[in-house]
C-alpha cells in the first residue's frame, strides 16, 4: 500500500503538499476556513455537494495531520467509511466559511467517528456532516484497532475520561 502514487493533490494537504493551515483549540478541535471558487459553484450558483464531500475530508485530514504524531501519520492512513452530510444553507463563489471537526467520542476497535460543521461569517451553521472512519496501517493494507496512544491528540479529556467509565 505505500507504493501508491498519485499526480494528485493529496487529501489535507495544498498543491505543494503541505497540510493546510488550521488550528487545534483547547478542546481538540481543529479549525481551518474554506473560501469558494468559481470552479466550486454549481449551475445553481453555490458550493458543489461534492466540494462540500473534499472540504469535509480535507479538514479531516489536515486535523490528522496537525495533531498526530509523526510515526503515527507515517505508519497509518484512515479511510472513509460513510458520509453523512445535512446541508442547511448555501455559499456562493467568493464566500468564506469556517469548518470546525472533531473526533466523537473513543474510537471503536479500527473505527472512528468525526463531526465536522461549517458556519458562515455571521455564525450561522450551513453544514453539519458525521463521517465514520476507519484505520489502516500502511503496510499491511489492512484495518488495524486504534491505539489508545493514537487517539489520545484527537479525545477531549473529558469526552475519554466519560467513554472509559
Amino acid at each position: 500500500m505505500s507504493g501508491i502514487v498519485s499526480d494528485r493533490r493529496r487529501i489535507g494537504c495544498d498543491e505543494q503538499g503541505h497540510p493546510l493551515v488550521g488550528e487545534v483549540d483547547e478542546h481538540r478541535r481543529f479549525h481551518i476556513r474554506f473560501h469558494a471558487r468559481d470552479a466550486d459553484i454549481d449551475e445553481l450558483g453555490h458550493v458543489n455537494n461534492a466540494v462540500w464531500v473534499t472540504w469535509i475530508q480535507d479538514a479531516s485530514v489536515a486535523h490528522w495531520l496537525t495533531a498526530a504524531r509523526r510515526q503515527d501519520r507515517d505508519r497509518f492512513v484512515a479511510v472513509v467509511l460513510r458520509h453523512e452530510v445535512d446541508y442547511r444553507g448555501n455559499v456562493r463563489a467568493g464566500d468564506e466559511v469556517s469548518a470546525i471537526t472533531w473526533v466523537v467520542g473513543a474510537p471503536r476497535g479500527a473505527r472512528y467517528a468525526r463531526c465536522v460543521e461549517f458556519h458562515g461569517d455571521d455564525g450561522r451553521t450551513i453544514v453539519v456532516s458525521l463521517t465514520q472512519w476507519a484505520l489502516v496501517d500502511r503496510e499491511t493494507g489492512k484495518l488495524a484497532r486504534v491505539p489508545v496512544e493514537v487517539a489520545a491528540p484527537f479525545l477531549c479529556v473529558d469526552t475519554a475520561k466519560k467513554e472509559s467509565k
